[in-house]
C-alpha cells in the first residue's frame, strides 16, 4: 500500500463507524439549528437547508469520486468538468444575490479572480494539465471565489437596501450614481476579506488547513507541505480581493442588483 494511503487510512478509515459518526454530526447541526431557530427571516428554515447540503454533499462526492477517475485520463473531459463547477459556482452565487436576470454576473468575479491565476500556475508548469493535480486547485480557488463574491455581494445589496437615504443625499451633493453607492457599498463588501485574512494570519497556530493535511498524508514533508499551503493561502488573498473588488463594482454600477420590492 501506498505510504500516503496507508497514513490516511490509520488517521480516517471509510468503514461503518465513520458513516455513523457523520450522520450524528449532521443531525446535531440540524437538531441545534432547528432548537435555536436558525435562518433567515423568509425562506426555508436553516435546519432544512443543512439536511439538504448534508445529503447533496454526500451524493455529489459519491458521483465525483466516480468522475475523476475518468476525468484524468482525458483533457476533453478534463475541460468540461472543470466547465461544470465553474458553472455551477456561478448559479449558486446568483442565486445567493438576486432572483433576477442580473444573476449571472457573478460570472465576471469568479472568472476574473480564478482565471489569471489557474492560467499561470499552468503555464509555468507548477501544475500539469492532469485532472488528479487541477481538478483540486481549481476547486480550491473557485471555492474561495465563489465565498468573497457572495459575501460581498450581499453585504453590499444589504447595505444599499438599509442606507438608501445616504445615496439619495451624495446624489444631491453632485455625486454621480456610481460614487454615490459605492461610498457605502464598498465597506461593508470589505469585510467578504475577513475569512481568508483571519485563515492567513492563523494558519499554523489555530488550524492547519487541507492542502497542509492533503500533502502530508501524499508523503510529503513538512516543508513541501508548508510551501504549498503557503502559495494556496496568497493565491486565494489574490483571487477573492479581485472577486471582491469586481463584485462591488458591479454593485455600484446597479448592473448586479435585486428585483425591487
Amino acid at each position: 500500500m501506498h505510504r500516503g494511503t496507508a497514513v490516511a487510512a490509520s488517521l480516517l478509515p471509510v468503514d461503518k463507524t465513520l458513516g455513523i459518526l457523520v450522520m450524528a454530526l449532521l443531525l446535531t447541526a440540524i437538531i441545534v439549528s432547528a432548537r435555536y431557530h436558525l435562518g433567515p427571516r423568509t425562506g426555508p428554515p436553516r435546519w432544512r437547508q443543512i439536511a439538504l447540503a448534508g445529503l447533496r454533499a454526500a451524493v455529489q462526492l459519491s458521483a465525483v469520486s466516480l468522475v475523476i477517475s475518468y476525468v484524468v485520463t482525458s483533457v476533453w473531459a478534463l475541460a468540461l468538468f472543470l466547465l461544470v463547477m465553474f458553472a455551477t459556482a456561478v448559479r449558486t452565487a446568483g442565486r445567493r444575490l438576486t432572483s433576477n436576470h442580473s444573476w449571472w454576473l457573478t460570472a465576471v468575479p469568479i472568472a476574473a479572480g480564478t482565471g489569471p491565476v489557474v492560467a499561470a500556475l499552468l503555464l509555468t508548469g507548477l501544475v500539469p494539465l492532469m485532472g488528479i493535480a487541477l481538478i483540486p486547485v481549481t476547486g480550491i480557488l473557485l471555492g474561495g471565489a465563489l465565498t468573497a463574491t457572495v459575501l460581498a455581494g450581499r453585504r453590499s445589496l444589504d447595505e444599499l437596501a438599509e442606507r438608501r437615504g445616504e445615496v439619495e443625499a451624495a446624489l444631491a451633493l453632485g455625486f454621480v450614481s456610481r460614487e454615490a453607492r459605492m461610498r457605502v457599498a464598498r465597506p461593508a463588501a470589505s469585510d467578504a476579506q475577513l475569512p481568508g485574512l483571519d485563515q492567513t494570519r492563523t494558519v499554523g497556530l489555530v488550524t492547519l488547513p487541507g492542502a497542509f493535511v492533503g500533502m502530508l498524508l501524499g508523503g510529503a514533508t513538512p516543508i513541501m507541505a508548508g510551501a504549498v499551503q503557503l502559495f494556496v493561502l496568497i493565491a486565494l488573498m489574490a483571487v477573492q480581493t479581485v472577486a471582491v473588488s469586481l463584485t462591488v463594482e458591479l454593485v455600484a454600477r446597479g448592473r448586479l442588483c435585486r428585483p425591487p420590492e
